[in-house]
Formats: C-alpha cells, structure tokens, sequence
C-alpha cells in the first residue's frame, strides 16, 4: 500500500512544511529549542533540508550508475 514515487515526492515536503508551521505556531520557544533533538521543531526544520538532500544524491548515484555501464 505504498504511494507511488512523484507522490511521495510530493508529500514529503509538504508533510515537513506542515510540520514546520505547526512548531513555529505551537511550540513557544521556537528560536530557542531548535537545537534540542528532542523538540518539534528541530525535526521540522530537519525533514525540509534531508528530501532535497537525499534526492538529489539519489539521482546523483542513479546517473553513476548509468554512465558506468554505459561506457
């Protein structure tokens, strides 16, 4: 029951921007607590920056891997 690769593609980074709105309204110290790994919001802030990241190396990898065994 997995959704399809464009659309977690695309929830992903709105789940994380849902999370961050949330902690930045919710959470009172959110300046002060987004460096505890126990808080919200350094995991809101968190998920945004790692999709990107890991997408990116994913592809990065994936073409490697095609021009390796294309040349």
């Amino acid at each position: 029951l997995l959704p399809s690769l464009p659309t977690l593609t695309v929830l992903l980074p709105l789940l994380s921007l849902a999370g961050l709105f949330y902690s930045a309204s919710v959470d009172e110290t959110f300046p002060q607590g987004c460096t505890s790994t126990t808080s919200l919001c350094f995991y809101s802030l968190l998920l945004p920056v790692t999709v990107p990241v890991y997408v990116f190396f994913h592809l990065w990898t994936w073409m490697g891997i095609k021009l390796f065994r294309h040349n």
